[in-house]
């Protein structure tokens, strides 16, 4: 016998909680001219009520037979069988593995036994092979024929559910459901995403398994409260007992292909229907339901195609598509669509023309977002919304028309204002200037680029950008440079001064005039080349001129210049007095102070 891959995750379930099955759920939907078939067959021999020696076989074959104008639109196959599960199988010669399963676990007088159920999509499989035999093989549950034959639901089986098109049929609405719920005693499904226009030619089929033909004990079928049957094929008394209403079989042991008139059962407007499963003893699973409801109704979706943005501006232009998808009919011309921004309504347009079936159209807005938004905001377009939440058209699916989109808007770069900078003159007007922390402290965003320039063309064309941040030549009292930061989109301009400001020269007042190469003049440092226009006057002590200079004469070096017994004459050593007049608008009053003399 072959290794069969088992899902070892799956048995760890089963072993170790109590697994009861998957609730019946929507799985897909289909809206046009739709219908379906069931197909497929059990690997039971005879129903396992009446075997004598329990048997199960591994392959089995049934036909698929259309007409040559139906179109094959989708494959869904489903095979079952007791035990934890064979995943590996082949149609066709062809291997096959799931695309998800489903479980379901009974105890019964203290004997848990497990089932199983397998998906997988075969559109491509049918498509190529078209009507005729299909044989499903290496199905194999025998390792679990014994145990569950003590309980006699020892079986197997496959189906495929075929939806087809054709340009001849009504408009309808297709969903198939599916999970895996059991009896006894009582299943309640409920079937949503309705839509019932017209009830003409409603009908249901129902996938199920291990149902006995032998087992009639309180065994109802309701729809809606409704018992419904399917005479003489599926009695009200015993709905799931082996039959095929596809084929009008009833040998299909412990398995059930059955669909039903559900016409009288529905009514127009609903939008869901409660299917009710009773049994007092009879063990049947459901796995998949189809219904078919005659449906004309359009499907209004909408997408947000692309979203342009313009720096330091809230005018936004979007482009839209408006589309009418898995319809049945028409979406009327002017069909509102909503505009949102976090929630908050901003605008109402509509669409332009009829969109037919599979039709579309697109737009373009320009949306000014008020101030009151904020910058990262979520746009929202909401078709079939008159601005209210509210819809006027009538669709197959109410609750697919809203397309959303994150925007950020482009704005300036924010930054920090901060002052001027300032250096001192270090002679001529020359100064330089470190502005490399000014870039940090710039910056709010710190991912944002910041360059300077010259002038502001260069800053708003982004060329000629100084780099030498650090040591900044200037030969002006006020050099102005354009700041320019970057973010991903925009840039902003600031400036930034550089003043050369003339600082306050250092004196130094001490003058050792014996000629040892070491102060033996009055030096002031910062003086000479920045305030070229000073002139300084010396005094003894009792407040007499003794020298006077300015930048055409050489530093005091001890002796006189003024007065009519002191001139060229060496001063004796003690305290002097300078007054230094820098002529300088930054200097109204000269710089007093004194200085000693020694030799």
């Amino acid at each position: 016998m072959k290794q069969k891959k088992q899902y070892l995750v799956f048995l760890i379930i089963l072993l170790n909680t109590a697994v009861f099955g998957q609730d019946i759920s929507l799985f897909k939907q289909f809206n046009g001219r739709y219908d379906f078939v069931f197909f497929g067959n059990t690997l039971n021999p005879e129903e396992n009520s009446f075997q004598p020696i329990p048997v199960i076989n591994t392959t089995s074959s049934a036909s698929l037979n259309l007409n040559p104008s139906d179109e094959i639109e989708k494959a869904y196959l489903y095979w079952a069988g007791s035990g934890t599960g064979d995943f590996e199988i082949k149609l066709n010669n062809q291997i096959i593995t799931p695309d998800r399963t489903f479980n379901y676990q009974n105890t019964i007088s203290n004997l848990t036994l497990t089932y199983f159920s397998a998906f997988k999509e075969v559109t491509s499989q049918i498509k190529s092979t078209g009507n005729g035999v299909y044989t499903l093989s290496e199905l194999d549950v025998n390792a679990f024929i014994d145990e569950h034959f003590l309980r006699k639901t020892n079986f197997a089986g496959w189906a495929i559910i075929v939806v087809y098109k054709n340009t001849s049929f009504p408009l309808n609405q297709l969903n198939i459901y599916d999970g895996l719920q059991a009896v006894p005693d009582e299943i309640n499904i409920s079937l949503n995403s309705l839509n019932v226009i017209d009830n003409q030619d409603a009908k249901i089929g129902f996938l199920a398994w291990e149902g006995d033909v032998g087992i009639a004990v309180n065994e109802t079928l309701k729809i809606n409260g409704n018992t419904i049957s399917n005479a003489p094929l599926n009695p009200a008394n015993n709905a799931f007992n082996g039959t095929n209403s596809f084929t009008n079989s009833n040998q299909l042991y412990n398995m059930d292909l059955d669909v039903y008139s559900i016409q009288n059962n529905i009514n127009i407007g609903d939008t869901s229907a409660q299917i009710q499963l009773t049994s007092n003893q009879d063990f049947v699973m459901i796995n998949a339901i189809v219904t078919k409801l005659n449906s004309q109704l359009p499907d209004g979706t909408v997408s947000i195609d692309q979203v342009d943005l313009s720096c330091n501006s809230r005018a936004i232009t979007v482009d839209y598509s408006v589309y009418n998808l898995n319809c049945t009919n028409s979406l009327p011309a002017s069909t509102p669509i909503s505009i949102y921004a976090n929630g908050i309504l901003i605008q109402t347009i509509a669409t332009q023309t009829i969109l037919p079936i599979d039709g579309s159209e697109t737009g373009q807005i320009t949306l000014l977002i008020p101030d009151t938004i904020p910058a990262f905001f979520d746009l929202k377009f909401v078709i079939d919304d008159n601005g209210s939440g509210k819809g006027i058209v009538i669709e197959t699916i109410e609750n697919n028309n809203t397309a959303t989109k994150e925007i950020e808007l482009w704005l300036l770069p924010p930054f920090n204002t901060l002052p001027s900078l300032s250096t001192c003159n270090k002679g001529f007007n020359n100064g330089f200037f470190d502005f490399s922390d000014y870039i940090k402290n710039l910056k709010v965003n710190a991912s944002d680029t910041v360059r300077f320039f010259m002038t502001w063309d260069d800053a708003n064309n982004n060329t000629n950008a100084i780099y030498n941040y650090t040591n900044f030549s200037v030969s002006n009292s006020l050099t102005t440079l354009y700041v320019r930061l970057d973010n991903l989109h925009c840039f902003t301009i600031t400036s930034l001064d550089l003043i050369l400001k003339n600082c306050p020269p250092e004196v130094y007042n001490f003058v050792s005039a014996n000629g040892d190469g070491t102060n033996d003049t009055f030096f002031i440092k910062g003086l000479r080349d920045v305030f070229q226009h000073f002139k300084i006057s010396i005094y003894n002590r009792w407040g007499t001129l003794v020298w006077e200079g300015n930048n055409s004469t050489n530093d005091w070096d001890g002796f006189a210049s003024k007065g009519i017994l002191l001139d060229d004459k060496e001063m004796p050593a003690g305290t002097y007095y300078y007054v230094i007049h820098l002529n300088d608008p930054d200097y109204p009053k000269p710089l007093v102070g004194y200085l000693y003399l020694t030799r």
